[in-house]
């Protein structure tokens, strides 16, 4: 098939989070069974120009009545296969892309112009097939950046040079959905019917990803219980309603990890590599890991590791919140070491440098360093993810690639991808809990320690089955070959 991915993010050119990974490993894994992938991004200021082949002729736009100029650039995604690279195309355009930041900056965090700048880039998608004269089966657009594709397939598109395309739209986080001012609308050139039958209206709004839901000939998002829990009320953010109706075309694929970065039998980043049959490099690097964070040194002593973005989303009001979360308690009360890297709210940094100098076996590394994050995951015992929702969800699958036991919330990927330790069996991969209250993080991770220090061979039992667990990215891609295909049944 002939696919063509369109999103804001792909690794290694952009990223700010987990759909950067998703939407270039699928391409690979896609590439790989033998499938014709092309990527399209905006060139964002910090994509060099000069690694790139720029196409001969200027690209017209057709948007806001007129037409935007632009010029495309052209590379292979690193890791393609010789024989079927995926070949990576971006939009050029300085006025709207040519700055820091993708979506905003600190003190812009969200560009107010991030509506045209979004629409422009949705229509860009199709003048960049027919400027290099390929027509995709399958136009595949992820998130509220790159709906509008699926829309302007549906209501214009379609009539023209993409009468045999389908379309799929994937969710990576409903809390992100790209609502502006409906004064925005006019700049995609549709009608206003168009703005009514499509569903962009959102409480005299204009709702991007409401729209796209709408108008995709399949939705998914990355894991089945999430997928559940976006048509209930609690997780649905005002659009369960959109996909209960879409309920028959709507399901959840789980995400892969690329086991070529996150394995610990050939991980560059770990003092010593380890596998199932020889574990004595995790414990090298538990004594690196408890080095580059400063902590004492016993190996005796269980490590609890937390590499998370600092925001509400990821609970770290109940973990960090001051004078009510439970770090201090935790630290205080259990012989434990906890290690965090991350950054986010201001008053979360200040909180965490605040408890790190406080407290001798709590240390964190405000940022993100790759070698650091792969240490951590490698040099850790325990791994918390106490989400107050998680879509998918990467860090609990390196953990288990590891043998790092996630202590996590049973909630969206989380719950699909961890298995709650049984004390009378010694089953499990993890340790769950329900709600997300400082007591109940306060008791789960006890829970892990007191498991770590009573229960060591059970605990070393679930390591070994969580390393055998496969994430790979190949049984993802198959699930989204189905889906595909199940689109062009249709068509």
């Amino acid at each position: 098939m002939k696919i063509l991915m369109a999103s804001s993010e792909a690794v290694p050119f952009a990223k700010t989070g987990g759909l950067a990974d998703a939407v270039s490993a699928l391409s690979l894994a896609l590439a790989k069974i033998g499938h014709e992938i092309k990527i399209v991004l905006p060139r964002y200021y910090n994509i060099n120009r000069s690694e790139l082949t720029q196409l001969e002729g200027e690209m017209g736009v057709p948007v806001g009545g007129g037409e935007e100029w632009s010029a495309v650039y052209t590379t292979e995604l690193p890791g393609s296969p010789k024989k079927n690279p995926v070949a990576v195309y971006f939009i050029d355009h300085e006025q709207f892309f040519g700055r820091d930041g993708i979506y905003g900056v600190p003190w812009e965090p969200d560009f107010l112009d991030n509506p045209r700048r979004f629409t422009f880039f949705c229509r860009a998608v199709f003048q960049v097939c027919r400027k290099i004269g390929w027509y995709p089966d399958v136009l595949h657009a992820h998130d509220w950046p790159a709906a509008l594709v699926p829309v302007f397939l549906k209501y214009g598109e379609k009539q023209r040079d993409f009468s045999k395309t389908v379309s799929a739209l994937t969710i990576h986080n409903l809390g992100y959905q790209g609502v502006y001012n409906k004064d925005n609308f006019h700049y995609t050139n549709l009608g206003w019917d168009v703005f009514y039958n499509a569903g962009f209206d959102d409480w005299n709004m204009m709702n991007f990803l409401k729209a796209g839901l709408n108008a995709a000939d399949k939705l998914n998002t990355v894991s089945p219980n999430y997928a559940r829990e976006t048509q209930t009320s609690i997780h649905g953010f005002r659009l369960d309603g959109v996909l209960r109706y879409r309920s028959a075309d709507y399901l959840g694929i789980l995400n892969g990890i690329d086991t070529n970065v996150w394995n610990p039998q050939k991980d560059k980043f770990i003092p010593k590599t380890y596998g199932i049959k020889d574990m004595s490099g995790k414990a090298d690097a538990k004594a690196a890991l408890q080095e580059t964070f400063g902590l004492p040194p016993n190996p005796d002593v269980p490590v609890v590791g937390m590499i998370t973005r600092l925001t509400e989303q990821k609970g770290v009001g109940e973990v960090f919140g001051p004078a009510y979360g439970s770090a201090w308690s935790i630290c205080r009360d259990m012989n434990l070491q906890v290690v965090l890297l991350g950054s986010g709210e201001p008053w979360c940094e200040n909180e965490i440098k605040s408890l790190s100098y406080r407290l001798s076996n709590f240390k964190a590394h405000i940022g993100y360093s790759e070698k650091e994050s792969h240490l951590i995951e490698a040099g850790s015992d325990f791994f918390l993810m106490p989400s107050r929702y998680e879509p998918c969800g990467l860090n609990q699958m390196y953990s288990l690639a590891y043998g790092t036991l996630p202590i996590v919330r049973n909630t969206g990927g989380l719950a699909d991808t961890v298995q709650n330790f049984n004390e009378e069996t010694g089953a499990g991969t993890g340790f769950m809990f329900d709600d997300l209250t400082p007591s109940a993080i306060y008791n789960t991770v006890g829970w892990a320690v007191w498991a770590y220090y009573n229960r060591r061979s059970q605990i070393e039992a679930m390591r070994i089955t969580g390393m055998k667990h496969s994430f790979s990215w190949e049984k993802s891609a198959k699930k989204y070959i189905e889906m595909y295909e199940a689109a062009c049944a249709v068509r």
